[in-house]
C-alpha cells in the first residue's frame, strides 16, 4: 500500500523493491497475494515467488478504482500453486469505498507491466477476471506457462486490458492471445529487469541465483520441465543463468 486517493498522490510516497517469497495460505474472504487498492503513491519493482494458496475466494489480486491516480508497475510473480481457488487471477478496478467525497474522479491509475508465470492450479473456478478502466488500459500484462483446471465454462473475463500470453490453459481471452515470443518479449517485465533494479547483476551475488525459476513441475502438455520449456524460448533468461554459473 502507498496511500489513499487525494491523500496518496499527494504525500507521494512509493512502495517499491518488495520481495514476497515462500509463502502458504488461504483466505475464503479475500486473496492470497494483493496489491492495492490503497496504491495512490505507487507500487513497483515487487517480486513474488513459490507461493501455494488453498481453499481461498482470490489468488492474486490488483485492487484499484477511478479516483486513485498513482500506478501498480513492474510486476513479477512466479511459481504459484493453487488448489480450490475461486478465481486464479484477478485486476479489480471498481474497488471502493473512497476516504471522503474530495477524490478526484479523474486521477486514473496506471497499470502496466505485469508478469505472472510458472502457475498451475486444480480445481479452480475461473482462471482470470481482469478488469481495466475505460480509457485507462491496463497494458503489458504478461502471462507465461499456466495451466490451470477450471470448472466454469467463461474461464477468462477481460476488459479494457493489452497483453501477451504464451503457453496458458486454458486458452486466454482476446485481448491476451497476441504471443509473448518472437515479438513482444521486451514489452513483458523480466526476472533480470528486477535484478537491475534491485542493484542484483549475474556474478555481484549470490541471492541473483535464488531468484532464477529452476524448478521442476512437469507439465503434462509438453511433458517436460516447466523451467526448460520457459528457457528454451527466452534467450535472455538463459544468458543470465549461464553468466551465474
Amino acid at each position: 500500500k502507498s496511500g489513499w486517493d487525494e491523500y496518496g498522490i499527494s504525500f507521494a510516497r512509493p512502495s517499491t523493491n518488495i520481495i514476497i517469497r515462500r509463502l502458504i495460505g488461504h483466505n475464503r474472504n479475500g486473496s492470497g497475494i494483493a496489491i492495492g487498492s490503497e496504491m495512490s503513491g505507487g507500487v513497483s519493482e515487487v517480486y513474488a515467488e513459490n507461493l501455494y494458496f488453498f481453499d481461498s475466494s482470490t489468488a492474486i489480486t490488483i485492487k484499484t478504482a477511478r479516483g486513485r491516480g498513482g500506478y501498480v508497475r513492474n510486476i513479477y510473480i512466479l511459481n504459484v500453486t493453487l488448489v480450490g481457488v475461486d478465481t486464479a487471477i484477478r485486476f479489480d478496478s471498481t474497488f471502493s469505498p473512497h476516504p471522503d467525497d474530495f477524490y478526484d474522479p479523474n486521477a486514473l491509475p496506471v497499470i502496466e507491466r505485469i508478469t505472472i508465470k510458472d502457475v498451475i492450479g486444480n480445481n479452480i473456478k475461473v482462471a482470470g477476471l481482469l478488469e481495466g478502466i475505460e480509457g485507462d488500459t491496463f497494458h503489458h500484462v504478461c502471462l507465461l506457462n499456466i495451466a490451470l483446471t477450471v470448472t466454469s465454462g467463461s474461464p477468462w473475463n477481460c476488459s479494457y486490458i493489452q497483453g501477451y500470453s504464451a503457453m496458458v490453459s486454458p486458452e486466454t481471452c482476446e485481448p491476451l492471445k497476441e504471443s509473448i515470443y518472437p515479438n513482444h518479449s521486451s514489452d513483458c517485465y523480466h526476472l533480470s529487469n528486477h535484478l537491475r533494479s534491485s542493484g542484483c547483476f549475474p556474478k555481484s551475488c549470490n541471492f541473483c541465483l535464488k531468484l532464477m525459476p529452476l524448478y521442476s513441475l512437469v507439465d503434462q502438455k509438453w511433458g517436460r520441465p516447466w523451467s526448460l520449456v520457459f528457457l528454451q524460448n527466452n534467450g535472455e533468461l538463459r544468458a543470465a543463468v549461464d553468466a551465474l554459473q
